[in-house]
């Protein structure tokens, strides 16, 4: 078969054309007023970027006698005490999670207490 070749070459181009960098978009009918406030976000212990607009989501959070917990996809997923941010000024008004599908959480931000 042809197709198979074509195609690897249509994306290579694609990927070449781009720089060599693949933007993730954020899900339809995001809010993009935090789109530079995520991005700022850092693992806890690294200089690694938590993730992106595309990661990054608004959510309510629970506190357990573990930790924090955050609903994903219907359920309560525990957020690894490592991937806490302390110390950072959240602008939302609102928890924040940063994770990759389907449950693997880069970062979570708690709301901003007053």
């Amino acid at each position: 078969m042809r197709t198979l070749p074509i195609l690897l070459a249509v994306s290579f181009l694609v990927l070449a054309a781009s720089g060599g960098e693949v933007m993730a978009q954020p899900p339809p009918g995001s809010n993009l007023t935090f789109k530079d406030w995520f991005q700022s976000l850092q693992q806890p212990g690294t200089q690694s970027s938590c993730c992106s607009i595309a990661d990054c989501h608004l959510t309510s959070y629970r506190t357990t006698a573990n930790g924090y917990e955050v609903p994903i996809n219907g359920r309560w997923i525990a957020v690894p005490p490592d991937r806490v941010l302390q110390h950072v000024a959240n602008p939302t008004g609102s928890g924040v999670v940063c994770y990759l599908v389907p449950d693997d959480i880069m970062c979570f931000v708690r709301a901003t207490e007053g």
